[in-house]
């Protein structure tokens, strides 16, 4: 049996979830609306407020989406009643970002700014902290957050040798020493 895939998800006031007869899911809470569409070999519970993923077989198959179809769902969850929320800091000098209406606008030491649009169900907001400048991008959908976070650090990612760039502030960029002087 799988472990990740046998755990009970609990589902918190405010969270409701609809499976449909074929295996749509969708689940509402405060933060907004998710859906997904399951596997029809894997079958869902629902009852006294807790969600139960189950498969039919041990087949390698089943036992893959077993895990995986109750990750996801526990993402969706907590997403909806959560949110999830990745803060990129920006490193290096006149590097800025700033909010224009729904826009970002990023200044990262190329000859022209660079405009980002997030997508729906994601909200980007620039801050400035003394010198340090953060962009935080937060939403419901777990997989959404991080790929627009991976795209904003992907502008001008971290480099080694000066430590500039878009960094996630949970990162730690190795450093690497610079040319020393011939004789």
């Amino acid at each position: 049996m799988s472990r990740i895939g046998k755990l009970p998800i609990d589902l918190p006031s405010g969270v409701s979830v609809k499976v449909s007869d074929k295996n749509d899911v969708t689940v509402k809470g405060p933060k907004g609306e998710l859906s997904l569409e399951v596997d029809p070999d894997i079958t869902l519970a629902q009852e006294d407020g807790v969600l139960t993923v189950a498969r039919p077989t041990d087949q390698k198959r089943h036992r893959a989406m077993h895990g995986l179809y109750r990750s996801l769902l526990a993402n969706m969850v907590q997403g909806v009643n959560e949110g999830y929320t990745k803060e990129l800091e920006l490193i290096g000098v006149g590097y800025a970002a700033t909010m224009q209406g729904e826009l970002l606008e990023l200044r990262l030491g190329y000859s022209h700014p660079i405009f980002f649009v997030a997508p729906p169900g994601v909200t980007l907001t620039a801050a400035n902290k003394g010198k340090q400048i953060f962009v935080t991008v937060t939403g419901a959908d777990k997989q959404m957050v991080g790929q627009v976070a991976a795209k904003i650090r992907g502008l001008r990612p971290p480099e080694p040798y000066k430590g500039k760039g878009i960094r996630y502030t949970t990162e730690t960029v190795r450093r690497k020493a610079g040319k020393t002087a011939g004789r």
